[in-house]
């Protein structure tokens, strides 16, 4: 009782305190569920290819307020590894296609294919190619432990059947590889790198070494469908010097962006507008705009990364900042239920005040009701000063009562009618003298 006493004289006390507290309960909500400050990308050896995209994310996204922490590695094999380890803090990593195998990252998704990787494989002048007899007893670097480069090599290599013929399998770095090349030291080296790649540019336009054509080129695309046929031109090494003599097919998997499941979707928007300012522009081998892509090959595409290729980017993200953009969004998102619920709320709580209010003026009426009932059922064998009693109580409690203004009329048309069935109770104990 003395709580209900309370929360009847201070309703609008209590009402205005439950609106604090979740109002509370939202800013903590809010903060909690803020994207993260600081991540963390798996890229590839120092002064490879990733890890120079991975300091283009890091230039944008600090541009944003997020710290991008670049994590070196050996290449794709690595990046995978650390990705799927609940143990490390990498939560995105560029991975070479063909590097996953179906269905063995389930926690995993992608953000789209970002750019072509094309599998480079120089030999010295003088080899024939990459015949059986051209590669017998040779030393053939293929890139390092753990990278997509050798991944992919070892694979060719097996299904073309030549993996039985190479004298000595290396496990180079791009850079070494091609020092050893030109030095004679070793036969061919297979390099997984951009056109623009420093190594590239330099081994293309040397008369010492040629680019291998990749045989059969339609029919591995066949097999491996996260490969793709590309050609490079004739002379676009050294026009002067026309290297490469012809035109030469490549071998090229794309490389793709991919996540942990669990990372916040304003941070994977942040990444693919990211991946457009960086990865948008015309190449060698495709144009404009053909990257970034909505093509999950090694992992299916994360919902963000669905509702950005079809729709673009967040409305709030177009026109604010990074931060200022997610925190509006939270808050939208938390705004709306709590206004769901606290409008009826603040509705319903005057009728959940008013109405105990109304049940006690009601009581009284039913009490005078019973009274008056008495009296006309009573006939002579009326009880006038029992009734009398009743009637003084029922005034007492009805002038008593502290009730609204709205109820202030209520009140005094209950007294009125006290007085009314008084006047009967008069009447019949008159009659009945």
């Amino acid at each position: 009782m003395a709580i209900r006493a309370f929360l009847r004289a201070n309703w609008p006390l209590v009402a205005i305190g439950v609106i604090a507290f979740l109002i509370l309960c939202a800013a903590i909500l809010l903060l909690e569920t803020m994207p993260p400050r600081t991540i963390e990308m798996a890229t590839g050896p120092e002064g490879g290819a990733y890890q120079e995209i991975g300091k283009q994310y890091q230039a944008a996204l600090r541009r944003e307020g997020v710290e991008l922490k670049l994590v070196t590695t050996a290449g794709a094999l690595e990046n995978l590894a650390l990705l799927r380890d609940p143990r490390s803090s990498v939560d995105i990593a560029l991975i070479q296609g063909g590097v996953i195998k179906k269905g063995e990252a389930p926690d995993l998704e992608s953000l789209g294919t970002m750019f072509y990787e094309p599998l480079w494989i120089f030999h010295r002048s003088e080899l024939p190619g990459l015949t059986p007899e051209g590669l017998r007893g040779r030393k053939v670097s293929i890139g390092p432990t753990g990278s997509g480069t050798r991944i992919l090599s070892l694979e060719l290599l097996k299904r073309s059947g030549l993996d039985q013929q190479v004298g000595e399998l290396l496990a180079l770095e791009p850079q070494a590889a091609a020092d050893k090349l030109l030095a004679g030291e070793i036969d061919v080296a297979a390099i997984s790198a951009s056109w623009d790649a420093p190594t590239v540019r330099r081994l293309i336009a040397d008369q010492r070494v040629r680019l291998a054509d990749a045989p059969h080129a339609a029919a591995y695309v066949a097999l491996y469908p996260f490969l793709n046929k590309l050609t490079v031109p004739a002379g676009v090494g050294d026009l002067a010097k026309h290297l490469p003599s012809s035109d030469v097919t490549l071998f090229a998997p794309t490389a793709s962006l991919v996540v942990r499941g669990d990372l916040h979707p304003a941070i994977q928007y942040l990444l693919l507008s990211t991946a457009t300012q960086i990865h948008s522009g015309a190449g060698m081998f495709h144009q404009a705009g053909r990257f970034p892509a909505a093509e999950g090959i090694d992992v299916p595409l994360s919902d963000v990364a669905v509702q950005f290729y079809k729709s673009g980017q967040p409305f709030l993200q177009r026109y604010l900042p990074f931060w200022m953009a997610s925190l509006a969004a939270r808050m939208l998102v938390l705004l709306i239920p709590i206004v769901a619920v606290l409008y009826p709320m603040l509705r319903f709580l005057p009728t959940l005040y008013y109405w105990p209010m109304r049940q006690r003026i009601w009581r009284l009426y039913e009490e005078l009701r019973r009274v008056e009932d008495e009296i006309r059922a009573g006939g002579q064998a009326t009880d006038s000063s029992a009734l009398s009693a009743r009637l003084d109580k029922l005034e007492k409690e009805a002038s008593n009562l502290r009730v609204p203004v709205e109820y202030m009329n209520t009140t005094y048309l209950l007294r009125e009618q006290i007085d009314v069935v008084r006047g009967r109770l008069k009447a019949a104990a008159g009659g009945t003298a």
